[in-house]
């Protein structure tokens, strides 16, 4: 797209103060196949459909560990999201090594933060084309992080970005209320019904394509953590087949049987303002 030399590098402003390098690695996540995060007072959830290029080729990851306290979903360039997570374990790893205790995940989300940031002020580099959610659990709670290309992070109640990601976010944005007090397993469903509304026709969620990943805190009356996990292949079986079944109930119609000697026609208790 010819931009009159302004999308050279990101550290020229156009005229209208846009830089157009970063809008371009936006683009590159909207690109990417949908992924989903929300979080509740205990868990937090992040859900994907997995891609594959050709019918030859497997099923790329969206879904990765970075700690045991925290993961992340990505939407956009592989190769980009490799570098931040390899940053974002090592990170991990000092902190550990260093204070002997796990990254606050605030602190963690912000590094990355000001590491995409700076490619935005050097000649000759580039933003990152890739888009993230982080979602950890620290000594307050869960909590669910979103990552743009242009270093902004923030936290989030419930998100989703890539690809037709609006329909997930209609969802979440409708069911909001219900996502804090909704333990493990309903949160999950909750993810799988936005992940599902982001589908085109004659696709559907399979144990192939969907891959689940959950941290959070341990069930009441247990001390600790639920470690991050991702969940892919059969593991994902029965929360797929929930859905189906939930499809399938809302699907089927419902007759009511005639009341016996229901009111006559005109009546006014049956009229109906037009």
């Amino acid at each position: 797209m010819f931009r009159n030399n302004y999308d050279n590098d990101s550290v020229t402003f156009s005229p209208q103060g846009r830089i157009f390098q970063v809008e371009y690695a936006a683009e590159a996540v909207k690109q990417g196949s949908v992924v989903v995060g929300l979080v509740s007072k205990t868990h937090a959830v992040l859900v994907a459909i997995k891609r594959n290029a050709e019918e030859l080729s497997s099923y790329q990851k969206k879904l990765f560990a970075v700690d045991e306290h925290v993961g992340l979903a990505i939407a956009g360039l592989t190769s980009d999201a490799r570098v931040l997570s390899n940053f974002m374990k090592q990170q991990c790893l000092s902190q550990r090594l260093t204070y002997d205790r796990a990254m606050p995940l605030e602190t963690l989300v912000s590094l990355i933060g000001d590491k995409a940031q700076l490619n935005t002020q050097h000649y000759g580099k580039r933003p990152y084309g890739v888009g993230l959610l982080v979602a950890g659990v620290d000594e307050t709670g869960p909590h669910l992080f979103e990552f743009q290309p242009s270093g902004m992070t923030q936290e989030m109640l419930a998100c989703a970005i890539g690809a037709r990601s609006q329909m997930a976010r209609t969802y979440l944005e409708k069911n909001l209320d219900k996502f804090a007090a909704c333990g493990r397993e309903e949160l999950i469903l909750h993810g799988l019904r936005a992940l599902k509304e982001t589908l085109v026709q004659e696709r559907f969620l399979t144990v192939e394509n969907t891959s689940v990943g959950v941290v959070g805190l341990k069930e009441p009356g247990k001390k600790g953590l639920e470690f991050f996990k991702v969940h892919d292949g059969a593991e994902v079986k029965d929360w797929i087949n929930s859905l189906t079944n939930d499809t399938e109930v809302a699907e089927e119609p419902t007759e009511e049987p005639a009341a016996e000697g229901s009111a006559a026609e005109g009546s006014d208790s049956m009229q109906v303002d037009p």
